[in-house]
């Protein structure tokens, strides 16, 4: 089947979506609200499921070429001691953001993006057979279909890179905290931080977010030292976190959600990246072989909403639990064991 559609965002899901939908002859409008693509991100979680999303659409190689194999990856106590050691599962490979958009804009010419054209609406659109809401947690169409929006997790985050490379993932859990670090590419480090809002308010933390940074974590082991030591004036991105409920379903009419549209989630799993280019490659397959395009959207929310709204739950979960901020020896102690058994 071939037709019309309008992508709304041109992040990772509405890029991966027009890239896919325009190499099976559809033709394809997408809306963006920015004047270009970012120049700058932290790095994102490749998991196998997404590599096979990318190489569908034709992706793969030139991701693989820009991305970063860990070596090994564990979770620590604050100390440094080590609580898993998760090497020997499957680990995704890391990507920077704007390479891997650069991958999948690849493919999308110019003249079919609209730039600095922001949608509030469904009525804002040109005609199509076909609208995809890809714009971000904050959907517009999510919301104005729904009347959902995001909700708290309790956490704020603090993102960055440093100069130098590691070779491992780590995350680190301490009291209402945790630490983060993953390779970013050959020549800088990627870190993130995340903290619960009670902690933050209850110390009384502002201002300036590397002073604020280095306050929390002075007692903690080496390596969250070296990165905290090494921000000089480097960006970092601090925001409130949020998740999406379960939604009834990603389709509304003539109108798919994906991405942080359908399913926003905690970072603390590393899939939602991978998760948006899986919808783009089940919704491209669907509406390229289905005989209608409702066929197609329903096939996409049929396979695709189970299994992001149990991933959307789990990260959740895992937020509240690696940032406790009670009964740590006995989370300690479960994160162990449960890393023994599986």
């Amino acid at each position: 089947m071939r037709g019309t559609a309008v992508v709304v965002g041109a992040g990772i899901a509405g890029l991966a979506t027009a890239r896919g939908l325009l190499g099976a002859g559809w033709q394809v409008h997408v809306l963006d609200r920015a004047a270009g693509l970012p120049r700058s991100g932290t790095a994102l979680g490749m998991w196998p499921e997404a590599m096979r999303a990318l190489d569908f659409l034709g992706a793969g190689g030139q991701v693989r070429a820009d991305a970063i194999e860990p070596r090994r990856a564990r979770i620590l106590r604050s100390d440094g001691t080590q609580l898993v050691d998760l090497s020997a599962r499957q680990m995704p490979m890391l990507v920077p953001r704007p390479q891997l958009l650069a991958a999948l804009a690849a493919n999308v010419p110019d003249e079919h993006i609209s730039r600095q054209h922001p949608v509030s609406a469904v009525s804002d659109l040109p005609d199509a057979e076909v609208v995809i809401a890809a714009d971000g947690i904050h959907s517009p169409l999510r919301e104005a279909a729904f009347g959902l929006g995001p909700r708290p997790l309790g956490t704020v985050a603090f993102r960055g890179t440093v100069a130098g490379p590691v070779s491992e993932v780590s995350e680190s859990w301490g009291r209402s905290q945790l630490f983060g670090i993953t390779p970013h590419d050959s020549q800088r480090t990627n870190w993130f931080a995340s903290i619960r809002v009670q902690a933050l308010a209850a110390a009384g933390d502002g201002g300036n977010a590397a002073q604020l940074l280095r306050n929390r974590y002075r007692t903690w082991h080496p390596a969250v030292a070296r990165v905290l030591d090494s921000l000089t004036g480097e960006a970092i991105d601090q925001r409130t976190l949020l998740d999406l409920p379960p939604l009834p379903s990603y389709v509304h009419g003539r109108t798919a959600l994906l991405g942080d549209a359908a399913h926003a989630m905690a970072p603390n799993l590393g899939r939602g990246a991978c998760e948006a280019l899986v919808d783009s490659a089940v919704l491209v397959e669907a509406l390229r072989s289905a005989r209608s395009v409702s066929e197609a959207l329903e096939r996409y929310d049929r396979v695709r909403r189970p299994r992001t709204t149990r991933i959307v739950r789990a990260a959740r979960l895992l937020n509240r639990t690696s940032t406790a901020s009670r009964l740590l020896p006995v989370r300690n102690a479960a994160v162990t064991l449960l890393g023994r058994l599986s």
